[in-house]
């Protein structure tokens, strides 16, 4: 039941973030949108298949896939950033009035 809850709530969150990549203005703010639901969504859904794989040795593999996730990808989305700004990539500002 929990697993489940999980699994589900997993593909929820990558879902808003995917959506949120298309409505998004610039690549700062899809980044911002991709990477943490991305993170949470993969690891509620790693969470869930821990609870269902049970104390196996497939229980350690996810978790040190869990571990591998929760550090590397903010490190790639912050890496990512950082090369937008440094090739000339300006952060969107909002909708300047026209007159």
């Amino acid at each position: 039941m929990l697993s489940g809850m999980l699994l589900f709530l997993g593909a929820l969150f990558i879902l808003v973030g995917s959506i949120g990549l298309l409505r998004m203005p610039d690549v700062f703010t899809r980044m911002h949108a991709a990477g943490v639901t991305d993170t949470i969504g993969a690891a509620a859904i790693i969470l869930g298949l821990m609870l269902v794989a049970g104390w196996t040795i497939v229980l350690i593999k996810l978790l040190v896939v869990l571990l591998f996730l929760m550090l590397l990808n903010p490190t790639a989305c912050h890496a990512l950033a950082r090369a937008a700004v440094h090739g000339i990539r300006s952060p969107w500002q909002g909708e300047s009035e026209q007159q």
